[in-house]
Order: structure tokens, then C-alpha cells, then sequence
């Protein structure tokens, strides 16, 4: 997936969508997977800062008290996303979100994105925290990031649940920025990026960097996820725009016992828009199904 960089292009990508689509937007607009809804606030974390890794400062919170359970954002976007479901889950677990290196208020430097490199970040904040295993949740590039923990790292892990990832280059679709979900997303994580960044100017440099990794990684083959034995959610919208739905159920199919969730009438942006629906698939996740 490749992404158009600067802020200029996000007001030119917001322009064109509402150009491009006219007429066809309210009719969009009543269909969930197409909308782009607000992801709610963040509840007040017990405990939050920048922790040094490697060469970044990332940035981590938590939240609630329990069984602990991490949750990975998606590429681009930063742990904020996660709004509803953390006030939800922090009732009755303990919640750990970061961003991850690059994204958020986790500054971005010249070392070349990674999912695995990244994989490795989450592990050292884990034990900064002494943390021994957790629950992870990822969505997209955090679902990506979760597989390559639990290739790598399975030890650490109680449990996957992977929202719209990825295993290989094929598994992502071409991207339609004429798409209100899109230009808006992008315009969102853009926005976001220059208000919390401690780099807001290296916001091209940034998107410069996430292209490239989309067009480079993942590129794990069968026989590496067949080896997989963290139990397994492979989990995705039906109307998905960015990630192949029979990808994702090859992934089920490949990884021994994962299980396949399909989230109705959503988009590669369920957690914005079936908060509810979504929750539900976690607790069951969470639960051990």
C-alpha cells in the first residue's frame, strides 16, 4: 500500500473525495462501513511515560487492573485509536497501549521501519513493565506485528487476536483514496502525527518510511505459520478496503487451531465503527472462546 505524503496532499485528498464521490456520499454514509466515526477518549491511565528502547523514546500507558493484555495500533495511527475499547477492557483487565516506534508521541528516526525490529520494541517494553505474557490485540500493522511476536516471541504470548493483517505483500488491496474512509483516515493520522509527535516535522520522512515498509514486508510462507502455537483469532471486516478478506482466511486456515471471526457490515475500521460488535469478538476472544 502506498500513501500520499504531506499535509497538502490531505487536503487535496479530502477535496478530491468529495468531488470524486459528490452525490454518492449520503448514500455511503448509511452504510457502517463506510463511515469513519470517532474513536471516543482515552480514560485516565495509572500509569504513563517514555520509556528509552533501543535508539527511541516510546511512549506507553496503562490502564485498569487484571490478566494484562496489550493492544497494537494500526500503521500510521497511534494508541489513542484504541478509546472505546480500552475504557471497556480496563474494567476488567490490566491494559497496556503504546505507540509504536515512529508513530505517535514515540519520535521517529533514521532506522528503517520493521516488523519485526518493532516485534522487539513491545518485547522490551514488556519487560520494562515485567510483564511476563499477555492477550495481545492488534490490529493491521499491529496484527502484523502480533504474528511476527508470535513466530518469534510465542513464549511471551497467552493468546493472538490478529484484526486485519497481513502474512505476505498479497494480502494487501489496492488502495482507493478517493474513498471518504481513506482520505479521512489518512487526513486523521496526519492531523494527529503534527499535534503529538515530538518529530512533526519529519512527517513525510515518516510516511516516506511506512511506504516503504508496506511494499517490502511481511513475507512469512505457510510453513512458518504452520509452526505457530499461540492459540489464534484471525479476525476482519467484510467490506474491508485495505486487506484481502481470503487472505485472512487462508492465515485461519494455515495457522494450526486459529480461529476465523468475520465483523459485519465493517471495514478495515471496525473499532470506529461497531465499537459494540467488536467488543464482543474480544471478550470471547479474551474469555478463551
Amino acid at each position: 500500500m502506498v500513501v500520499p505524503t504531506g499535509l497538502q496532499a490531505v487536503a487535496q485528498l479530502a477535496l478530491s473525495a468529495v468531488m470524486i464521490v459528490g452525490t454518492a456520499v449520503p448514500a455511503l454514509a448509511a452504510e457502517r462501513w463506510a463511515t469513519l466515526p470517532e474513536p471516543g477518549p482515552m480514560p485516565v491511565a495509572a500509569l504513563s511515560g517514555l520509556q528509552t528502547i533501543d535508539d527511541i523514546k516510546m511512549y506507553y500507558a496503562v490502564y485498569g487492573a487484571g490478566s494484562p493484555v496489550l493492544l497494537i495500533h494500526g500503521g500510521g495511527g497511534n494508541a489513542d485509536q484504541w478509546g472505546a475499547i480500552v475504557t471497556d477492557l480496563s474494567e476488567t483487565h490490566q491494559v497496556i497501549v503504546a505507540d509504536s516506534r515512529g508513530h505517535g508521541r514515540t519520535g521517529f528516526t533514521d532506522k528503517p521501519l520493521g516488523y519485526d525490529l518493532m516485534a522487539s520494541d513491545y518485547i522490551a517494553l514488556l519487560d520494562y513493565l515485567k510483564i511476563k505474557q499477555v492477550a495481545l490485540i492488534g490490529w493491521s500493522d499491529g496484527g502484523v506485528i502480533g504474528l511476527s511476536i508470535a513466530i518469534h516471541h510465542p513464549e511471551r504470548l497467552s493468546r493472538l487476536f490478529a484484526h486485519a493483517g497481513s502474512a505476505t505483500l498479497a494480502g494487501a488491496l489496492p488502495i482507493d483514496w478517493s474513498m471518504p474512509t481513506m482520505s479521512g483516515i489518512y487526513e486523521r493520522n496526519s492531523l494527529a502525527y503534527t499535534a503529538i509527535s515530538p518529530t512533526p516535522e519529519k512527517l513525510d520522512a515518516f510516511v516516506n518510511a511506512l511506504n516503504t515498509l508496506w511494499s517490502t514486508e511481511p513475507n512469512w510462507s505457510d510453513d512458518v505459520l504452520a509452526e505457530i502455537t499461540v492459540p489464534t483469532t484471525i479476525a476482519i471486516g467484510d467490506h474491508d478496503e485495505m486487506v484481502s478478506f481470503a487472505h485472512n482466511q487462508h492465515l485461519a486456515g494455515v495457522i494450526p487451531g486459529a480461529r476465523f471471526v468475520e465483523l459485519k457490515d465493517t471495514s478495515h475500521f471496525s473499532i470506529f465503527q461497531d465499537p459494540e460488535g467488536y467488543l464482543d469478538a474480544l471478550h470471547e476472544f479474551l474469555d478463551g472462546y
